[in-house]
């Protein structure tokens, strides 16, 4: 387990650019948060959803001046890709391909360098081990994106230890982060999972979905909501959880925390609640609040 800072590569995560005098106009109306009112500097978190309302992924946007970056997990890339392609028919809207075009390093932890300013999604174009880099700003550290060539130069310019995967999901989940893929699939509408803060704009204009997501916050209450769970023992993604006779969720992210020990993140039904403690297979949970305290 890496503790400390520390440098996880992220490549492999889907990247996307849009140019066009209609781009940010176009992204504004498929999207859940509000791309018309970002400057150069500055980005958000949003989703993408179906008529229905329901998350068909997420990303973050960048606004570099030139061009809207989208940033999404692997397993989103596709839709994101097909989404764009099928509604930006007769817009100035040019789609560019950036997956394999552009590395990203991820600096996680509380020396991260300062080559950006500290509001989540703001970004920077900077220079770092004599390459160009696109810095942005975290909940828990930077990305840097960067031309492959340039990896080595760019990883030699960062003084931390490698970190891996797993670590980097340790401090996801105890920020409680959900991940797309994980612990949100199609059968998800944002507010079930937190995400309406950081995700929705409720002055915008129409986006796909909007009409279930505003009924949903304005008169009614969600089946479900994004809590946490301490475990006796670390179960499997996909665990039952069960309160009495009712199953009330399952288990998403699951990882041991150096600070916390075995947790979780879970989408729970209302019947459930913090303090309450559920069944899982052969062990119990305590669920809790995210994120988890310190």
């Amino acid at each position: 387990m890496t503790t400390g800072t520390f440098v996880v590569d992220r490549s492999e995560r889907g990247k996307l650019a849009l140019t066009g005098a209609e781009a940010k106009d176009f992204l504004h109306g498929q999207v859940t948060n509000d791309i018309l009112g970002l400057t150069p500097g500055h980005g958000c978190y949003a989703a993408f959803l179906t008529h229905k309302g329901k998350m068909l992924g997420d990303m973050r946007v960048f606004d570099l001046g030139d061009e809207l970056l989208l940033d999404c997990e692997r397993v989103a890339l596709q839709e994101l890709f097909n989404m764009i392609s099928r509604y930006k028919l007769g817009r100035d809207v040019e789609l560019h391909k950036r997956t394999l075009q552009l590395g990203l390093l991820s600096v996680i932890g509380p020396d991260a360098p300062p080559l950006v300013s500290e509001r989540e999604h703001d970004n920077a174009r900077v220079t770092l081990g004599g390459a160009p880099v696109v810095a942005v700003r975290t909940d828990v550290g930077v990305d840097l994106f960067f031309a492959p060539e340039d990896r080595d130069a760019v990883r030699a310019a960062l003084p931390f230890q490698d970190g891996d995967e797993t670590s980097a999901e340790v401090v996801r989940v105890e920020h409680g982060r959900p991940r797309y893929g994980v612990d949100l699939d199609d059968t998800v509408i944002p507010q079930e999972a937190g995400l309406n803060e950081r995700a929705v704009s409720f002055t915008k204009g129409c986006y796909v979905g909007q009409e279930t997501v505003a009924r949903l916050y304005y008169r009614g209450k969600p089946n479900r909501r994004l809590l946490g769970l301490r475990l006796s023992e670390p179960v499997e993604p996909g665990t039952e959880l069960t309160l009495g006779e009712k199953v009330v969720g399952k288990v998403g992210s699951v990882v041991v925390s150096p600070a916390h020990g075995p947790i979780a993140l879970a989408l729970v039904r209302r019947e459930a609640n913090p303090g309450d403690r559920v069944a899982l297979k052969g062990s119990t949970a305590l669920i809790v609040d995210v994120p988890f305290e310190r």
